[in-house]
Formats: C-alpha cells, structure tokens, sequence
C-alpha cells in the first residue's frame, strides 16, 4: 500500500513520520492528549500503574534469557527482585517517591502479578526466539513501529504474546484489545515474511488469556486503519486542530489542567508543563 501525505502550508505541527500500537490508541483516545505527549513531548508524572508494568515485563524478560531447564518459580522470582534492583536507579521509580508503606504495597503488587504469571503457563515450555523485540516496517512514507514481548516458535510456528498487568477486558472490548498484537502480526510478516498462527495477550492481574488466529483480513485492516489514523495526524498537524475527547483517561491525564474540557488553555502547555513537573517533583521529594 503506498501513502500519499496531504501537503499543507504553513503546517502548525511537524508531522511525525512512524506510529507504533500505543500511539494510534493514544491518537484515537484522545488527539489533544497525543498532541501534549506525543508532538510536542511534554513531560508526564511517572505513573505507578505504568512503572509497575514496565518492572514485571523486565522481569520476565531477565527469566526467559536463561535456558528453559533452569525457569523454575524460584528464578522468576529472584528475576522480580533484580529488576526492582534495577529499577530503584530509574526515574520510573525513583520520581514517584514512595513512603514506605506505598513501596511495600509496590512490592507485593508486582510479586502478585509474578506469581499469577507463574500459575498460567509452564515457561519450561516456552521456546522464546525474541525477547523484547523491536520491529519495523514502511508503508509508503510512514513507519509502522513495535516491541513485541515475547515471540516464540511453537511447533513450527510464530506466537506472539503481549503481557498485559492492568484489567482484562470486557468481552465486548476483547477485538479492540487485540489490535496491538495484530498489528505485531503485521510487523512480524513484513520483517520475518510469516504470519504468527497465533496471538496472545497474557493478563497477569486475573490469568485470563485471549487468543486470536491473525488472517490477511486483519492484517490487511491493520494497514488501512494506521493509515487512516496517520492521515488524520497529518491533518490535525497541518491545522493545529488536536480535539480533546473526554472520558474516564482524564482522571489520570497528565495534562488535564491545559485541556479546554476543563477551562485550559492547550497554547501554554508548552511553556507551563515542564515548570509545572519540575515543580511537583521538587514538592514531592521534599515531603
């Protein structure tokens, strides 16, 4: 499929030449919050949510490195406290300066998940062949991006597996839940010129797993829906028209005090977000 880009004069925004899974779910959630983050990459408060996500996918990774005979509960477990070692050095962590009540409840929160892991699947089993794998691929002038967490050869076959530490979905909401691995279906054909017979997600919080078998249907949909949401980024640059659209997210916005949904005023995000996180970490640090 080859993309044109629309031409516009005097554009407001440069034009972002790639889009990963977690942007077009940015973009369709909320242009105005893409914008904030995502053009003009304007600082955001570390998350707890985020941070403890990012923690437990290192820590699978660290486990899954050794050879399967070894991938017994206790290395899982030794991986988790690793990559909290690590991270007690990352800003991730660091800036979301936690008491010691809050740390011990981070702590047991992310053994939780460890342990839910523990109880889905036999990782002796597993036969990963890319951990943390970065993929790209152009369609036309745009680059589709993604880091798969684990892909594996299971009977000869590509699976792709996507943790997720939040809540699983409703059923209603499972389809659009899987559109990222599609797309890491996408990638994976493109790069590797094979289709993953298979595409997992892994929700650690209730052990629940939801699979999909990719078809060229849904990659194909893949490739016309990215392109679509590339094309209304284009526009929304060219114009400077980033809408907000409110829902539930903006009780954990990062840049709710700029939004005009709430009287704000998205022209001086730029000069007052970085005042305002450098001010809020200095407070924080200080209690």
């Amino acid at each position: 499929m080859t993309v044109t880009p629309p031409s516009y004069d005097g554009a407001v925004f440069e034009v972002p030449t790639s889009l990963s899974p977690s942007r077009v779910e940015s973009f369709t959630s909320c242009p105005l919050a893409f914008r904030f983050a995502n053009i003009e990459k304007l600082p955001e408060a570390p998350s707890i949510h985020a941070t403890r996500g990012s923690l437990v996918h290192r820590a699978l990774e660290l486990a899954y490195t050794h050879p399967a005979p070894k991938r017994v509960p206790e290395l899982f477990r030794h991986c988790l406290e690793q990559a909290r070692e690590e991270y007690l050095q990352l800003p991730d962590l660091v800036d979301l300066h936690l008491d010691d009540d809050a740390a011990a409840a981070f702590d047991e929160e992310c053994k939780a998940l460890m342990e839910t892991y523990l109880s889905m699947e036999d990782p002796r089993e597993i036969h990963p062949i890319g951990l943390e794998l970065r993929l790209s691929a152009d369609v036309g002038a745009l680059s589709l991006r993604g880091i798969i967490d684990r892909l594996e050869l299971r009977d000869g076959e590509l699976v792709v597996t996507d943790y997720k530490t939040g809540r699983a979905p409703s059923p209603n909401w499972e389809q659009r839940s899987l559109a990222g691995v599609h797309f890491y279906s996408f990638l994976c054909e493109q790069v590797f010129g094979r289709r993953p017979a298979v595409i997992r997600l892994m929700y650690l919080r209730s052990g629940e797993t939801i699979e999909a078998t990719p078809s060229e249907q849904s990659v194909r949909f893949i490739t016309t829906r990215t392109t679509a949401v590339w094309q209304a980024v284009e526009r929304a640059c060219g114009t400077g028209d980033f809408k907000p659209r409110p829902s539930a997210r903006c009780d954990f916005c990062s840049f709710q005090h700029w939004c005009p949904s709430f009287g704000g005023d998205p022209a001086l995000a730029a000069v007052e977000a970085p005042l305002v996180m450098e001010s809020r970490l200095l407070a924080t640090a200080g209690a």
